[in-house]
This record gives C-alpha cells, sequence and structure tokens, in this order.
C-alpha cells in the first residue's frame, strides 16, 4: 500500500517489482529505498527554488502543479512497463521509482501549502484539510479498484498448491499487457485532475506584496523554522508514528501470504484498510474539532492492540478486525499532522514576524522528515527480511522470515507509535491566534488564493 493521493492526485502504487523470479529482495530494497530517498531530497529543493520563483499569469504555485503532471504521469506509467531486458531490470524501476518520487514532491509542496491561505480560520482550515484527506483516500480507493480489477485476470490460477515454489516464474505478454493498460488509465488521472485544481483554485497576487519576495531567505528560513519547538516536536513525533504506519502498512499483506496462510484474503483486507480510512476521516474531523487535537492523537495507538493479537492469532477474522482498525488509525495519522501544521505557521509567525514565505518551508521540510524516516523504515526492514533468508515469489518461506514478519506488523508499529505518541502529548503546543489575528496574518501572505 502507499500514501493516499487526492482528487487533484491519481493514486500510487509501488513499482512493479513483485513478480516471481524478475528482481532480488535486495534490488527491490535499493529500489524502494532510492524512491524514499529521492522523494525526501526533492522536499527542500522543490521548497527552495518555489519559494525563489516569481509570479506567472497563472500565479506562483499553479505553474508547478501543472508543469510536474505529464512527467509524473509518464514516470507512473514507465514504473508498471516491463522492460524486454532482464538484467538492468532492478536499475529501471529503482530510477523511474526515484524519478517519480522527486516528481510527486515538486507537486506535493505546492499543492498542500494551498491550505494555509484558503482560509485566514484554523476551523475552516482544519475542515479543508479533513476534506482534502478524505478524497485523497477515496482516489487511492477507486484506483486501486481499478487497477485490481483490469490485472485480475492475471492473477485468476493459484500456482503454489502443493509446491514450494511457484512452477513458472516468466512474466507473460498478456501478463504485462494488463498491468500497462491499469497504469495508462490511472495515469491519465494525473492530468485529468490537475486540471480541474486549476480550475477550482485560482491564484491572485496580494496588492500589498511585490512579486518577487524579499523575505525571509530559504536557507535562512530554514535554520529558523527548524530551531522552533512546536515544529520540532511535531516533527519528530510524527517521524516515529509515520514509520510505523508505513512499516505496517507495507508488510502487512506479505504477513497474510506468507506468515497466517490468508492470501485468498489479501484484496478484501487492503479493501478493508481503504475504506475503513476513507469512512472514518470525517469523524476524526469532529473529534478534532470537539476534544482537540492531542487528545485526537490517542486514537493512533488503537491498532496497537490489533496489531499485537494478529500477529498472536493470525486467522481470518482477526484480520479483517486488524485491517478495519488500521484504516481507522491511519485516518487520524494522515490527517492530524496537516491539521497541526498550519498552527504551527502561525505560532512561528506571531512570534518571529518574518513576513511571508515561510508557509513552503515548514510544509517542504516536513515532508522531507517525515520520507526520510519511512525511507530509513522501510530499508531496514526489507533488508532484515532479506538476511532472515526470504525468497521473493517463493510459495513457503523459513521460518525466521514468518519470524521477522510478525515482529515488523506487531512489535515494532507498537514501539514506534508509543514512542511518537509520547513525545507529541509532552511537547510544547503552538499558540492558536485568534480570528482577528489570523486575518491579519492571512493578509501578510505572499499569495491568496480564492475557490472559482
Amino acid at each position: 500500500m502507499s500514501v493516499p493521493h487526492g482528487p487533484t492526485r491519481a493514486p500510487v502504487a509501488e513499482p512493479h517489482t513483485q513478480e516471481p523470479g524478475s528482481i532480488p529482495a535486495a534490488q527491490v530494497s535499493l529500489a524502494l529505498f532510492g524512491g524514499k530517498v529521492s522523494g525526501a531530497v526533492a522536499d527542500p529543493v522543490a521548497g527552495f527554488f518555489i519559494n525563489k520563483s516569481r509570479r506567472t499569469g497563472s500565479g506562483r504555485l499553479m505553474p508547478w502543479v501543472l508543469g510536474c503532471m505529464p512527467l509524473i504521469a509518464l514516470a507512473y506509467f514507465f514504473l508498471w512497463f516491463l522492460p524486454p531486458f532482464t538484467s538492468l531490470r532492478g536499475l529501471w524501476y529503482t530510477s523511474f521509482y526515484c524519478l517519480f518520487q522527486a516528481l510527486a514532491t515538486f507537486f506535493q509542496v505546492p499543492y498542500t501549502a494551498l491550505t494555509m491561505i484558503l482560509t485566514p480560520s484554523p476551523r475552516e482550515r482544519d475542515s479543508a484539510t479533513a476534506y482534502r484527506i478524505t478524497m485523497e483516500m477515496a482516489g487511492t480507493l477507486m484506483g486501486a479498484t481499478v487497477h485490481g480489477l483490469i490485472v485480475s485476470s492475471a492473477h485468476g490460477s493459484h500456482r503454489c498448491e502443493g509446491t514450494v515454489h511457484p512452477t513458472s516464474t516468466a512474466v507473460s505478454p498478456d501478463v504485462a499487457r494488463l498491468y500497462c493498460i491499469a497504469a495508462a488509465v490511472v495515469a491519465l488521472t494525473y492530468p485529468v485532475c490537475g486540471s480541474l485544481l486549476c480550475l477550482g483554485v485560482k491564484e491572485q497576487p496580494d496588492p500589498s506584496a511585490p512579486a518577487s519576495g524579499q523575505g525571509l531567505s530559504f536557507f535562512t528560513g530554514l535554520g529558523i523554522t527548524s530551531r522552533h519547538p512546536p515544529y520540532l516536536n511535531l516533527v519528530v513525533s510524527f517521524l516515529f508514528i509515520s514509520a510505523a504506519v508505513q512499516v505496517e502498512q507495507s508488510y502487512f499483506v506479505l504477513f497474510c501470504t506468507h506468515a497466517s496462510k490468508l492470501q485468498d484474503h489479501v484484496q478484501n483486507l487492503v479493501l478493508t484498510i481503504l475504506v475503513s480510512a476513507v469512512l472514518s476521516t470525517p469523524l476524526w474531523e469532529w473529534v478534532l474539532q470537539r476534544f482537540g487535537k492531542r487528545t485526537s492523537a490517542l486514537g493512533i495507538c488503537v491498532m496497537v492492540p490489533f496489531s499485537i493479537l494478529l500477529a498472536a492469532v493470525p486467522s481470518a477474522p482477526v484480520a479483517y478486525a486488524v485491517a478495519f482498525v488500521s484504516g481507522v488509525s491511519i485516518a487520524v495519522s494522515l490527517l492530524l499532522p496537516w491539521s497541526m501544521l498550519p498552527d504551527v505557521v502561525d505560532d512561528f509567525q506571531l512570534q518571529h514576524r518574518h513576513g511571508p514565505g515561510v508557509e513552503t518551508i515548514f510544509y517542504s521540510s516536513y515532508v522531507f522528515f517525515t520520507k526520510l524516516s519511512g525511507a530509513g523504515a522501510l530499508g531496514i526492514s526489507t533488508l532484515s527480511l532479506g538476511f532472515a533468508g526470504y525468497e521473493a515469489g517463493a510459495c513457503q518461506q523459513a521460518e525466521e522470515v514468518v519470524v521477522t514478519l510478525k515482529v515488523l506488523i506487531g512489535a515494532v508499529p507498537t514501539c514506534m507509535i508509543l514512542i511518537g505518541l509520547c513525545i507529541l502529548l509532552v511537547g510544547p503546543t503552538p499558540k492558536t491566534p485568534s480570528q482577528d489575528t489570523s486575518s491579519q496574518l492571512s493578509l501578510r501572505r505572499r499569495t491568496s488564493y480564492s475557490l472559482a
């Protein structure tokens, strides 16, 4: 599974490296780690160039969003394209996955920064964030469903009955063609959704701000913002929480396949997680408004006892219960940091008065740290499977692999979530500005936005 994307972003899947016999596990680990690192490195780069960019006829941020769309679509398509050569397939998928992650970052930074200027009201910003997260997960659900329906005929027969290794490891031309068709269908949603974003949100210049900023430079701002206590607390806590969620998501399918013999339920379990996350996001938005953001953070740990239960009792009923609860926890883990980050930005501007231009710095650096954390966690976890003797495509894994999978979906996420929550709950809280102060901060921003 992967991070959800919204109505303006097509759903994303990991590169097509899971076909039996295609790519060794070490190369898969390198591809995943390299992609995550490239996305993380691209965040400050994107923040720097966007911060330095001049206003055009369509605005300052929108050209970045629209310019990345065709390139993202092409990179996504080639993630699922099976090259005719076999010796360099690992390099092929690593290169395109890194390119895809970097391009997606150059879209994500300006896209998420729009939330800061849509409205000066913190409550309305939280509602807009909840709507965005809900639509992102709904888009992921639709993309996964469409992709799965197109390629379902390629996985109609079970090739592992009574064998340790599958009877055939070759990828037939028909299977490769189905994956290309599915990738093309999903890739087309990128330019379509980008056009909808352009039509729905209009950048308008603030007459009190210059066209190109003389405000805080990117590197100076990065040094100052990285020392802001509420921001440090938010980043460090969600370094652990985001990494835990990514590990849980990434190895849940492998656990169901090799450690609990629930491979026939994998598709339904993934859909259960996505549906649960989509349906629970509006509920979590109400909880955030009613009980506060820090109290809502406790909802992240709801998945902890169920994950431990699944590792101890790997059965179908428990797996579906874990899938549903995991979706609920994933929803709040995605919603909460994006709801708290605007409060941190406002708190910083109230204390430092550096003027406009800090939103991009905060958003790009936050995503940089969380991506880097996820890359490290996934890389180490995948290598640990390799050391345990994991064989890609094998129908039966060694007992050491089964134990490692149980640790990866039970003990590892539990420890990381509890550490992250402790840091979040005991750290400093950003001050929430009054409505008048929020309006003044909004007027100081370099760019204003209005809904068409």
